[in-house]
């Protein structure tokens, strides 16, 4: 196999493992909005470690005032989405909250209809009716079980993926000045100073500092966040994006490993249908984005 698709395999992998993380500092206390400000503290200072080190000039701004498109990626999208998958996995399952934040390129294509006037083609209303039949599926609306529907969940996990396809919406103009590496740095530098204030040091630090806790803390921003997004994206400098994004869909699938292989969390035969139509979805939008490209 192609080196390249390793490493976005394995970066793609490592996103899926999120979820056991946020698991076990659920256990020791910590809220959604706490796992949030641990998982981009740690991510934002790890990756300008490796940028003082390795690129420095990746670190600086060419106009100050292009804080306002890594405020976009930073809050908008890291701060919000992260909250909201956070949420929905406390409220649902990981597999649930994972497959729903997949609802993301299905977001991305009606925000880049409406703000960049791109066209909507066939394959892309199929790609999103088939995006809005799974979800129903993994939600438990097709078939109906008032029993299993939660309506909070349902809209956290829809904006999880919302927040997740406003990355790529701000990303678009940032990237006409800056490499996606210091893209990715600066929304999370900004992500981090923004929800400083909003931290409980008093009661938490703590309980953060007990080693256990720490490995949980540091783990979520070292890899499956920093270290996942380096090795994918060095996999990305060395294929196609549409490939790359085809292959970053194994995330979802070891998401749900976890989910029920290690917190034994109930996912049924619909929801896998639904979570494979999601998947399928994606891919579909990708295959087509890449043969338009190519007419």
């Amino acid at each position: 196999m192609n080196k390249a698709f390793l490493y976005i395999i394995l970066g793609a992998a490592l996103w899926g493992t999120i979820g056991w993380y946020v698991k076990n500092l659920y256990a020791y206390g910590f809220t959604p909005m706490e796992v949030v400000i641990l998982r981009v503290w740690s991510a934002a200072l790890l990756l300008v470690l490796f940028l003082i080190i390795k690129e420095p000039k990746k670190l600086k701004l060419t106009s100050f005032s292009d804080i306002k498109y890594f405020i976009g990626t930073g809050i908008f999208s890291i701060v919000f989405f992260n909250f909201c998958m956070f949420t929905a996995i406390h409220l649902s399952t990981i597999p649930v909250a994972t497959a729903l934040l997949y609802t993301g390129p299905a977001f991305v294509t009606i925000l880049s209809f409406i703000l960049f006037q791109e066209p909507l083609t066939k394959p892309k209303i199929t790609a999103l009716i088939i995006t809005i039949f799974g979800s129903a599926l993994v939600v438990g609306l097709i078939p109906l079980n008032l029993n299993t529907l939660q309506l909070a969940s349902i809209l956290f996990g829809l904006g999880s993926g919302f927040g997740y396809a406003l990355y790529s919406i701000f990303s678009k103009f940032a990237l006409k000045k800056y490499t996606t590496l210091s893209i990715t740095a600066y929304t999370f530098i900004i992500a981090a100073i923004s929800l400083l204030p909003f931290f409980p040091y008093q009661e938490k630090l703590p309980v953060l500092m007990q080693p256990r806790v720490l490995f949980f803390a540091v783990g979520l921003g070292f890899l499956p966040t920093a270290f996942a997004y380096l090795i994918y994206t060095y996999g990305l400098n060395k294929t196609e994006a549409s490939k790359a994004s085809i292959l970053t869909t194994v995330e979802p699938v070891v998401a749900t490993w976890i989910g029920i292989f290690i917190f034994q969390e109930a996912f049924t035969t619909a929801q896998m249908i639904g979570m494979v139509c999601i998947i399928g979805a994606v891919i579909l939008m990708q295959i087509s984005s890449r043969r338009a490209k190519i007419s």
